[in-house]
């Protein structure tokens, strides 16, 4: 059997604007990506748990409110601690350009904003996972 790419999805802070992310989940599945969605206002330390209890190999964060320079970086710091080093995570949101290449180089994957084609985001996540984890999906 395939083994699929484990994608948890979050919405981090205070935030409670979650179209765009469960477009980008759903868009993930179609995929054929399994996909696990927190929901709203969701702390840094419960989304690393949960994707610990989950086994991913993704975490995509979604974040409006402006605190993707404090939220982005804690993620980074506890996926650290436990030893998640193999875990990719990206996320999307309005974002500065200057802040991208500042989260990017503290080593986010890539920071999709607004306006973004869901099958850009499925084939970000598709590359990534051939390449550090050995998943192709291409065929689905």
């Amino acid at each position: 059997m395939e083994r699929k790419i484990r994608v948890l999805i979050a919405k981090a802070g205070l935030d409670g604007h979650d179209r765009g992310a469960k477009v980008v989940a759903a868009a993930l599945r179609d995929a054929g990506m399994e996909v696990i969605y927190t929901g709203l206002r969701q702390t840094p330390e419960m989304i690393v748990e949960a994707s610990i209890q989950e086994d991913v190999d993704v975490i995509g964060i979604s974040l409006l409110s402006g605190a993707h320079m404090t939220i982005f970086p804690k993620i980074l710091g506890l996926m650290n601690e436990r030893g998640m080093e193999g875990v990719l995570l990206f996320g999307g949101g309005i974002i500065p350009d200057k802040d991208i290449k500042t989260l990017k180089d503290l080593g986010v994957g890539e920071l999709f904003t607004p306006g973004t084609l869901t099958s850009d985001i499925v084939i970000y996540v598709r590359n990534w996972a051939k390449e550090h984890k050995g998943i192709n999906l291409e065929s689905k």
